[in-house]
C-alpha cells in the first residue's frame, strides 16, 4: 500500500477538501479467504492504512455490519459480545466523517463511557486510528484535577471522551466549553452506563446537546429495557446491528470449567493454579476491594508477580497497574469487577473467578477478558460449598453444564504450610494499610502502614 501523506486537522477551522483518491473509499479487492476488508466496507485509504499498521487484518463481525450502516449516515444501535471490536466500529466512521467535514472541527464527536479506564482506552484507539491525520482527543474523567482537562478543552480537540458526571461538571463550570456544534454522540457500554446510575446526567445532557444534524451511536453488550428507553430518548430511526442475540453467550474459543472445593482451602488452590500458570497472564476476580488487596499481598509474599486493581486506588495507580499487566511486567492482575467490562487487554491467557460474580451477566463479562479476537483462553471458577446455588444459576443462564477440573487436592495441599504463613503476613500488611486509612484517609497510597509495604506498593502501582 502506498504511503499516505500525513495531514493535520485544524480544530479551529475547516480543512481543505481531500483529493479524489483520499476522499473516496479504498478499492482493494476482497481477500482470497472470503473475508471482507476494511476497504470493502467503504473505509478510505488513510484509515485502512492505519488499521493495517495496528494489525487489524480484517473487520470483526460487529465492524463488518456496523461500519457500512454508519457510513450511510444512519443512527446506529450495536449489540455485540464483549471483546468484539466495538470501538473501531464507531471510531472509523467518525474519523472518516471528520476528514470529509467542511465546517468547524472542534468538539466534533463526544464518546460517553462508564469507567475512567475505558475512557482512556477509547481515546488511545481514536488517536491510533487517526494518527495519520493528527486527531486530537481530550479525556474528561473524575478522580483527577479539572484544570488540566480544562486546558485540554481550550485546545479545541476533535474528540472528547468522557464519563457523564465529569462531562457535566465541565459543561457547567469550564468557560468557553460548549457542545453546540457536536456532530456525533456515542454511548459505549450503554447498559453499564445505566447500571452505574448515570441516568440523571444523561437526561440533563440530552437537553443540552443539539438534536439537529447529530448522529448518535449506542453500543451495548446487552439490550435491557433501560437501554431501549435510552435509545428512544436519543436516537432517530436507528438501524440495529446485533451480533450476539444471547446476552449470556461466551465465545467458542473459551474453555470454561470449575473446581469444587472447601471454602477454607480457596487460597491454597488458587496458589497451586497460579504456580502452574507462571509466565501466563492471568486475571483473578474478587468480590471486594479488601479481598483483592489481600490476595495481591498474599501472592507477592509467595513470590508470584501480582498487582491489584480496584476502585479505591488513585487514578494513576489504576492506570499504572493496567500498564504493567498489559506490558507483561506482572503476570497476575487481582481485580474487582472494575476490570470486568470494556477493558482491552489483548493477551490474557486465563481468568480465575476466586469469588463467584453476583449474576450471570457479570460472569460473561469477566470471562470475556480472555479468548478475545479469535484467540483461545481459559476460565476457571472456584466454587465452595456456599456457592452451589449461585453456580447453578450461572450454568442455567449459559444453557450448559461446565466441566469440573481434575482433582488437584493432593498437589494443592502440599502448599498449605507455605500459604498459611503467607496469609498471616498478608493480613498484617493489610491491617497496617487499613490503620493508615484511619489515620490519614484518602486513597490507598496513603494507607500503607509499614515502610516496607509502603515502598513496595509505591513501586508496584506507580
Amino acid at each position: 500500500m502506498s504511503v499516505t501523506k500525513k495531514r493535520k486537522l485544524n480544530g479551529e477551522s475547516s480543512i481543505s477538501p481531500l483529493s479524489t483518491k483520499d476522499a473516496s473509499p479504498a478499492t482493494e479487492s476482497t481477500p482470497q479467504n472470503g473475508q471482507k476488508s476494511f476497504a470493502d466496507l467503504g473505509v478510505m485509504d488513510s484509515l485502512c492504512e492505519a488499521c493495517e499498521s495496528l494489525g487489524y487484518k480484517n473487520p470483526t463481525p460487529i465492524q463488518a455490519e456496523a461500519i457500512p450502516v454508519a457510513l450511510e449516515g444512519r443512527d446506529l444501535i450495536g449489540v455485540a459480545e464483549t471483546g468484539s471490536g466495538k470501538t473501531a466500529a464507531f471510531a472509523l466512521p467518525i474519523l472518516q466523517a471528520l476528514l470529509n467535514h467542511k465546517g468547524n472541527l472542534a468538539f466534533f464527536a463526544l464518546v460517553l463511557a462508564p469507567t475512567r479506564e475505558l475512557a482512556y482506552q477509547i481515546s488511545q484507539q481514536f488517536e491510533a486510528l487517526g494518527s495519520l491525520i493528527s486527531v486530537k482527543c481530550a479525556v474528561l474523567v473524575g478522580g483527577i484535577e479539572m484544570m488540566p482537562q480544562s486546558v485540554a478543552l481550550g485546545k479545541k480537540p476533535h474528540i472528547v471522551v468522557a464519563t457523564p458526571g465529569r462531562l457535566m461538571d465541565h459543561l457547567e463550570k469550564t468557560k468557553g466549553f460548549s457542545l453546540r456544534n457536536l456532530q456525533y454522540l456515542v454511548m459505549d457500554e450503554a447498559d453499564r452506563l445505566l447500571d452505574l446510575d448515570f441516568g440523571p446526567q444523561l437526561d440533563k445532557l440530552f437537553k443540552i446537546l443539539p438534536r439537529e444534524h447529530r448522529h448518535t451511536y449506542l453500543f451495548s453488550a446487552t439490550m435491557s429495557s433501560k437501554v431501549e428507553n435510552l435509545q428512544r430518548a436519543s436516537l432517530r430511526n436507528p438501524a440495529k446491528v446485533s451480533i450476539s442475540s444471547n446476552e449470556h453467550q461466551t465465545v467458542k474459543t473459551l474453555l470454561q470449567s470449575y473446581i469444587f472445593l472447601p471454602l477454607k482451602h480457596k487460597d491454597v488452590y488458587l496458589v497451586h493454579m497460579l504456580t502452574d500458570l507462571t509466565g501466563h497472564s492471568t486475571i483473578v476476580f474478587t468480590r471486594t476491594v479488601v479481598e483483592a488487596q489481600r490476595i495481591a499481598l498474599l501472592l507477592r509474599t509467595l513470590g508470584l508477580s501480582a498487582i491489584p486493581l480496584h476502585g479505591q486506588l488513585s487514578q494513576s495507580a489504576r492506570l499504572g497497574a493496567l500498564s504493567k499487566f498489559r506490558t507483561k511486567g506482572r503476570d497476575v492482575l487481582v481485580a474487582t469487577d472494575v476490570a470486568a467490562r470494556g477493558l482491552d487487554i489483548p493477551s490474557v491467557d486465563a481468568v480465575i473467578n476466586y469469588d463467584l460474580p453476583p449474576d450471570s451477566k457479570t460472569y460473561v463479562h469477566r470471562v470475556g477478558r480472555t479468548a478475545r479476537a479469535g484467540k483461545s483462553g481459559k476460565a476457571v471458577s472456584l466454587v465452595s460449598q456456599y456457592d452451589v446455588e449461585v453456580w447453578l444459576r450461572i450454568e442455567n443462564a449459559l444453557g450448559k453444564k461446565l466441566s469440573e477440573e481434575p482433582d488437584m487436592k493432593e498437589e494443592a495441599m502440599m502448599l498449605k504450610e507455605r500459604v498459611d504463613e503467607a496469609q498471616r503476613v498478608a493480613m498484617r500488611e493489610l491491617r497496617s494499610m487499613q490503620e493508615g486509612k484511619g489515620r490519614k484517609g484518602g486513597g490507598l497510597r496513603q494507607r500503607h502502614g509499614g515502610k516496607r509495604a509502603r515502598d513496595e506498593m509505591d513501586r508496584e502501582e506507580g
